[in-house]
């Protein structure tokens, strides 16, 4: 009976023990079971951590591209801001300039118009002058011709108005004997004409020009063309002086010889007209001037 239960109780024991080994197994199982679910939602967890790594780190080097990027656009800008500023610069000093070269245009503008203005007003002078010089020059020409239309060959005497002057030509058969500076009878009565309408004028000069043809002349008393040309005009404006009284402040006498031709001294015809005198009537420099004068300028 001790044997019985002996052997009981062993197998009991070993029943019992072998009861506890299994639960421990079961538990263990299970918690084996556990951890591997821990353990695959930590293997998930790790994925999931390393993509959101790998991500972080493609972000962070995007962003470190980025950056660089960004650090070379402020660069630039930097760039562009020093280079505005500079041109900022030139410009304001182009503007100093232009502001200085403005007032220096308009000072010039001013001076350029008031130059203009003084050239429009010596413009209106000179035509005032000339109209003025024209009116004297035909009215002389108008009286000169009214005096000494009788009586005289229209080819022994020819009136003309030129520029500023009034021009008498008088062919030398008419006022000298034939190779002579001595002045003819009908001279004295043509000069004493032309005196009456030089005297009416003693605002005005006359000069008195000689002219002979190309005819070499070579006497006791007169030595050349030249000479005859002189004297021929000298007599003139000494009969102008000393018979009708026109003050010898106002006479010039001048010799041309033969030169300064009105035809070519080819024919006895055009040789005579080559002869001649020439009484020009013009006025005195000084007067003359001052018609010019930009103080005399109608307003």
């Amino acid at each position: 009976m001790n044997r019985t239960y002996l052997s009981f109780l062993i197998l009991a024991l070993f029943f019992l023990a072998s009861c506890v080994s299994k639960k421990k197994f079961v538990a263990v199982q299970a918690e084996l079971a556990n951890c591997n679910t821990e353990l695959g939602k930590c293997g998930e967890s790790l994925n999931d951590y390393m993509n959101r790594l790998q991500a972080a780190d493609a972000e962070r080097a995007t962003l470190r591209t980025e950056q660089t990027a960004r650090a070379e656009q402020i660069t630039d800008l930097r760039a562009q801001l020093e280079d505005c500023k500079q041109q900022r610069d030139k410009q304001l000093t182009q503007v100093g300039d232009l502001t200085v070269m403005s007032k220096g245009a308009n000072e010039n503008m001013k001076e350029t118009l008031e130059q203009l203005r003084k050239k429009d007003q010596y413009i209106h002078l000179l035509q005032a002058a000339k109209s003025k010089a024209d009116s004297i020059n035909l009215a002389l020409s108008a009286n000169l011709k009214g005096q000494l239309r009788e009586g005289i060959e229209d080819k022994d005497v020819e009136i003309m108005v030129d520029k500023t002057v009034v021009m008498i030509n008088l062919s030398d058969k008419m006022l000298y004997q034939s190779g002579s500076a001595n002045l003819s009878t009908r001279a004295h009565e043509v000069l004493g004409k032309i005196a009456t309408i030089i005297n009416q004028r003693p605002d005005l000069e006359v000069m008195v020009e000689g002219y002979t043809d190309n005819v070499p002349i070579s006497t006791e008393c007169i030595k050349d063309n030249w000479d005859l040309s002189v004297k021929r005009a000298t007599s003139v404006v000494r009969v102008l002086q000393t018979k009708y009284n026109i003050d010898p402040d106002r006479l010039i006498a001048a010799g041309r010889g033969e030169h300064n031709r009105l035809v070519a001294n080819d024919t006895a015809e055009n040789r005579s007209k080559n002869r001649r005198t020439r009484i020009i009537i013009l006025p005195k420099l000084n007067e003359f001037y001052d018609l010019l004068n930009p103080a005399n300028a109608p307003k």
